[in-house]
């Protein structure tokens, strides 16, 4: 099962890796990463058939989180997105729910949490 991580910060490739390295490794989860809201909108084009989810950062440079899920939505995309966040506060949330966001995940991600939630989706 695939899953686009979508975030500015290089150092989250690392935590992913770090924080799945059971489940990349069994092959049970792969995720593909994406720095910006534009590179995620290619990386969906070319996998969007095998994506269970996206994660997507809301704050980014060029193109953030909340026009790609608009984007996203605008193109039919029928794969989960949930938004993620620094910033917990109930603008974002709002924003990213009346935009079709599946949830709102706030930063710094707790895994644990992550974990039971793609757990979720790729039963």
């Amino acid at each position: 099962m695939k899953v686009l991580v979508v975030d500015d910060e290089a150092s989250i490739i690392r935590l992913f890796e770090q924080r799945f390295r059971k489940e990349i490794h069994e092959g049970s989860l792969s995720f593909i990463f994406a720095a910006s809201g534009e590179e995620a909108l290619e990386r969906y084009k070319a996998e969007g058939g095998d994506l269970v989810m996206i994660l997507s950062d809301i704050n980014m440079p060029g193109m953030n989180g909340l026009e790609l899920l608009k984007a996203l939505k605008q193109i039919g995309s029928k794969v989960p997105v949930w938004m993620i966040s620094a910033y917990d506060n109930d603008t974002y949330q709002e924003q990213s729910a009346q935009l079709g966001a599946d949830g709102f995940i706030p930063k710094p991600l707790d895994f644990d949490v992550l974990k039971e939630l793609l757990s979720r989706y790729t039963r």
